[in-house]
């Protein structure tokens, strides 16, 4: 899985972009507005990758929190790194290459955990949820942002073809991965558990008011749960 995310660091947030005709970015946009920082606020953001998410955060916050994005991938974060810069966000973000399933900081640390996209890829969502839980502070949110199936019909069938069909064969031929990452990709997304049993999931791993909605009519979803207490209620 490193190898495979490495060889498609260079051209990962153009393809993300394009493959999505630019509805990732507002995907993130609504993660934050949802769950949303105040100055202060300490967050870690999981599987960040490029750094799109922890990034997002860093803008809605005009630079008064403080950020940790972990990743796996050596090649994704050195990149993560140079975005950062250029977003003017020294001294605020920082990065770590870390397994998502140990993550190397204390328990009790983060306001808000987050993951984008990247749940579904960790080797165990069980021990991947309890992690974000162990490090997530009383009280504060795990949001995950995750690939969903669609249900509305014709929207449904339509998507799926392009998902299962034209998305891989556009990533493959301008990725050129020997590890064919653009296949995995509706393969992963199909197998991985979605809606309540993801929120399920959530729950067993000890968050309360565990809920989620849907956007851009099921393409994605947002689940959001809190550590302890009474519970947030679903974002707005």
């Amino acid at each position: 899985m490193r190898r495979m995310f490495g060889e498609i660091a260079g051209k990962y947030d153009f393809l993300n972009h394009l493959l999505s005709l630019n509805i990732d970015r507002y995907w993130r946009r609504c993660a934050v507005r949802r769950v949303p920082p105040i100055t202060g606020t300490r967050i870690l953001d999981v599987c960040t990758g490029t750094g799109d998410l922890a990034i997002a955060y860093h803008r809605a916050a005009g630079g008064k929190i403080q950020i940790l994005g972990a990743d796996f991938c050596h090649e994704m974060l050195a990149i993560g790194q140079r975005k950062s810069m250029k977003a003017g966000a020294n001294g605020t973000l920082s990065f770590v290459e870390a397994d998502a399933l140990h993550i190397p900081v204390d328990d009790n640390q983060f306001d808000i955990v987050s993951v984008a996209f990247g749940l579904r890829n960790m080797a165990d969502t069980d021990a991947g949820l309890d992690e974000m839980v162990r490090v997530c502070a009383p009280g504060g949110r795990v949001a995950i942002l995750e690939f969903s199936s669609p249900q509305w019909q014709p929207f449904k069938g339509i998507y799926g073809w392009y998902f299962r069909h034209v998305l891989p064969r556009i990533g493959q031929l301008l990725a050129r991965s020997a590890q064919n990452a653009y296949s995995y990709l509706p393969e992963s997304v199909q197998e991985f558990a979605q809606g309540e049993q993801l929120a399920d999931r959530m729950r067993a791993a000890g968050l309360t008011g565990v809920c989620y909605q849907g956007l851009t009519l099921g393409v994605a979803t947002l689940y959001v749960g809190e550590k302890g207490g009474a519970g947030v209620g679903c974002p707005d």
